[in-house]
């Protein structure tokens, strides 16, 4: 299946500043602009306005022309999209132990991003710091417990349990068991 713009775009600007052995926080000083859009970006949560993509692709030394040559638009939207495991993209959302991200679905619905994703987390594994996203997000527990926070409060989910919060609000999360923990994640973007 032909990929999204959005993740072809992403891919394209990721795979391009890791050759050139760059970081975000470096391409993000060269484009002007924050290293949060670069993530967002490099994640396809967002495609930036056309003069900040322009600026991000001549930050990384390429020709506009060889950038979107292999771009292509789904000329044919299908009304229904299937997806097999095999299907799902592995990304890399953050560098915390333990954590493995799969994309599921990226899609544009009335010009509102929507990212469908698989995440894991291994025994142990919790991330320290709190997050922000520009985005409400959705979680549902398809195995093991789960511990949140978000802001000064604490929830412990299960199997079967749900969650949905404003990610703008700051957050943290941890495998609260002894197994490897399991959960469908739905970002639903908010327009910047």
């Amino acid at each position: 299946m032909q990929e999204d713009i959005l993740i072809q775009i992403s891919n394209k600007i990721k795979q391009a500043r890791k050759s050139k052995n760059a970081t975000v926080q470096e391409l993000a000083d060269l484009a002007k602009v924050s290293k949060g859009l670069i993530s967002q970006v490099e994640n396809s949560r967002t495609i930036p306005s056309l003069p900040v993509l322009f600026s991000i692709i001549r930050a990384l030394n390429l020709d506009l022309n060889d950038f979107f040559k292999d771009v292509t638009l789904m000329a044919d939207v299908p009304k229904v999209i299937t997806k097999k495991p095999k299907d799902y993209q592995k990304f890399e959302k953050e560098t915390t132990k333990g954590f493995t991200y799969r994309r599921i679905l990226t899609k544009e619905i009335g010009n509102l991003p929507i990212d469908v994703v698989l995440l894991e987390l291994k025994p142990g594994a919790k991330r320290k710091a709190y997050v922000k996203t520009e985005a409400y997000e959705y979680k549902y527990i398809i195995k093991g417990s789960i511990r949140y926070v978000i802001g000064e409060k604490e929830y412990v989910l299960k199997t079967g349990d749900s969650l949905f919060f404003d990610g703008r609000e700051e957050h943290t999360l941890a495998n609260a068991g002894k197994s490897t923990a399991q959960m469908l994640v739905v970002y639903f973007f908010i327009p910047t």
